[in-house]
């Protein structure tokens, strides 16, 4: 067994796939499938179920994963650590996020510090960023679901209010402030099952014994914004994330008690790396400003 060998698995396991790992390691697939074929063939065990869409580890490969995870985690920390200052002036970071809002001033903040820098961020709801910072795809996450993984670094960010929000034009618009004894039986555009807004929200709506109207289901915040100004329905939303759109106005729920919580996090393990510490520590700044 060697490093090269480990590498090889590990950044199959990564990427889902041969082809793939091969093309981001800059190596042929057939020097690629060697090595990790070495690796099983010298300890006995099978770390891969091949199929035609890519491969999916065995249960010995996802504990090997874990292993190795650690160990290039720990590389990467002491390659930082050995390239000094010059390195602060770049690096890649890859985030989760289950919107654009929070996490683009701190991008925007480290960006500053770190002129070099570049980011990939991909957006999906709580449970896709969990997922994302567990399977190794994201170095850091926004999440407002609570994770309770032990393998998981959590941050408290922020705690937002919640609000309803309507096109203009519509009977509401000039009103800054709406109760929940106000939305009995009005008709709702909310995100998907699972979304953290949609069950804040009804759990609120719970709490005050109200009976919304019929919801129309929308997958994305983005779909469910066109929606909501095209006539639909009425949208949800933490009040801190509504942002500016001339089409849209928003009411603020004065006894919607249940608030959305906003976490940075990261796999424990991963929380020494530099970028993963700085993101942290701006995320936890920021919400103090914020707060």
């Amino acid at each position: 067994m060697s490093t090269k060998h480990l590498r090889a698995f590990h950044f199959v396991a990564l990427a889902g796939g041969f082809s793939r790992a091969a093309r981001e390691l800059g190596i042929g697939q057939s020097t690629l499938s060697a090595q990790v074929r070495h690796l099983e063939a010298g300890s006995g065990v099978n770390l891969f179920e091949r199929n035609p869409r890519g491969v999916v580890l065995t249960d010995k490969g996802r504990v090997l994963f874990e292993v190795t995870s650690r160990l290039f985690a720990a590389e990467a920390e002491a390659r930082s650590i050995l390239r000094g200052e010059g390195a602060r002036a770049g690096g890649h970071l890859r985030l989760a996020a289950d919107g654009a809002f929070h996490p683009a001033p701190i991008l925007a903040a480290m960006k500053a510090e770190r002129p070099q820098l570049t980011f990939a961020l991909s957006i999906g709801n709580s449970e896709q960023v969990i997922d994302s910072i567990i399977d190794h795809r994201a170095d850091v996450g926004i999440t407002a679901r609570l994770p309770t993984d032990p393998r998981l670094l959590v941050r408290p960010m922020l705690s937002m209010g919640l609000g309803v929000f309507v096109p203009a034009g519509h009977p509401w618009d000039g009103l800054s402030r709406i109760s929940m004894a106000q939305l009995a039986g009005v008709g709702f555009v909310l995100r998907e099952r699972g979304s953290v807004t949609r069950q804040v929200f009804e759990q609120n709506a719970a709490e005050h014994q109200i009976r919304l109207g019929p919801v129309i289901e929308v997958s994305t915040r983005e779909g469910v914004r066109e929606m909501v100004a095209a006539g639909f329905g009425v949208g949800v939303i933490g009040d801190s994330e509504f942002g500016f759109d001339s089409r849209l106005r928003l009411l603020r729920i004065v006894d919607a008690h249940r608030r959305i919580c906003e976490y940075a996090v990261c796999l424990a393990e991963h929380r020494r790396l530099p970028l993963v510490r700085e993101f942290l520590a701006r995320a936890v700044e920021m919400s103090e400003v914020a707060a």
